[in-house]
Order: C-alpha cells, then sequence, then structure tokens
C-alpha cells in the first residue's frame, strides 16, 4: 500500500471500499428486459392518452404538471430514470397543503423525514440552505411550509428531466410529431416555474 492511502482514516479506507463494491456490482449487472407490468402500464397508457394531449404537454412543463394524464406519463418516465422522488415529493406537497391545519404538524414531518432530511429514504436534491430553512419551517408547520423546496424540485424537473422526457421513446411513441428544436429554444426563453397547482385536467 503506498504511504498516502496509508495515512488516512480506516473509515475512509471503508467507504473507498463500500464505493468500489457498488461500482463493481453495477458494472456486472446485466440489463434486465422490460417486464409484462411495465409493458401493460404503458399499453393503458396509451390508450388515455391522445395526441393533441401530448403536443399540449409538449408546449410547456406546466401544461404536462397541470395533467392528471400528463403526471401519470411523466411519472413513467422518470420510474425508469430512477428519479420518480422529484414527483413524488413535489405531490406531498400538493396534498399537504389540502390538508387540516390540526394535521400538518404532523403531516410536514413525514414528509421532511421521507424527502428532505439527510439520508432520507427518497431524499430530493436540495441546496444546504433551503433544507435548512424548511426544517426551521416544520416548528411552526402552515400551508407554505414546503413552497421554497416544492418550487426548487419543480424547477429542477423542468429544466432537467422534462428535457430529456421530451425526447424520450416514450414521449416520441405518443406522439404523431416529434419534439422540435424551436419548442425546446421557446422553453428556454419562458424559464422558471408558474405555479404549483395540482389539477386534474387533461
Amino acid at each position: 500500500m503506498c504511504k498516502g492511502l496509508a495515512t488516512l482514516p480506516a473509515t475512509c479506507m471503508k467507504s473507498a471500499k463500500d464505493i468500489k463494491h457498488k461500482i463493481g456490482f453495477l458494472l456486472h449487472k446485466p440489463e434486465v428486459p422490460p417486464d409484462k407490468e411495465q409493458i401493460k402500464e404503458k399499453t393503458n397508457i396509451a390508450k388515455r392518452v391522445s395526441p393533441a394531449d401530448v403536443e399540449k404537454w409538449k408546449l410547456s412543463f406546466n401544461n404536462l404538471m397541470n395533467s392528471e394524464a400528463g403526471r401519470t406519463v411523466f411519472t413513467t418516465f422518470l420510474k425508469a430514470e430512477f428519479s420518480q422522488e422529484n414527483l413524488e415529493f413535489w405531490k406531498a406537497c400538493e396534498k399537504y397543503k389540502m390538508s387540516a391545519p390540526k394535521n400538518m404538524a404532523g403531516k410536514a414531518k413525514q414528509i421532511y423525514d421521507q424527502y428532505i432530511a439527510a439520508d432520507a429514504l427518497n431524499e430530493v436534491n436540495l441546496d444546504s440552505a433551503t433544507r435548512e430553512e424548511t426544517r426551521q419551517n416544520l416548528s411552526n408547520a402552515g400551508p407554505f411550509c414546503f413552497d421554497n423546496a416544492q418550487q426548487k424540485i419543480f424547477t429542477l424537473m423542468e429544466k432537467d428531466s422534462y428535457r430529456r422526457f421530451l425526447y424520450s421513446k416514450l414521449i416520441q411513441d405518443l406522439s404523431p410529431l416529434p419534439t422540435t428544436t424551436t419548442q425546446l429554444s421557446a422553453l428556454e426563453k419562458r424559464g422558471g416555474m408558474r405555479g404549483c397547482s395540482e389539477s386534474g385536467g387533461a
């Protein structure tokens, strides 16, 4: 062992070995073909979605998020990317806002522990300042407890996952027209968050 590695604390060496083992496992993990449930889910989506719906979703992320069918399709895409926790957190925040005031403190703690706390089971990607602000909001949990964190995740999905979603095989299979660079340029110009209200319409 080189002298530099020998001087590292034992905890660092253990972490490095754990990472090495995980990388080795992923490299040797065989690709799993789509199972029957995934195929069935995509088939059901295709039956419920019209080409007009898809073209509307391609115009803006808000159109997608304000559509129940759109969120369902987007969830399917996020699951394939192993990043569905972002949308799940967004939906949990929307549901939280409709809670009775007497139940908000308990539900806020559950959402924080599941999505925001360090090493949370479904941890979302938030900066430390937003995490701390949200943690402090728990002491006086109200309807706006997660507003800043929810907006950050909305914007993250809009600028990242949504862009890939527009070019995904899933959305191309549902749309008769390909996504154009003009559409993406328009999205870049609009940018930002338009709102967080959940709607049941398509």
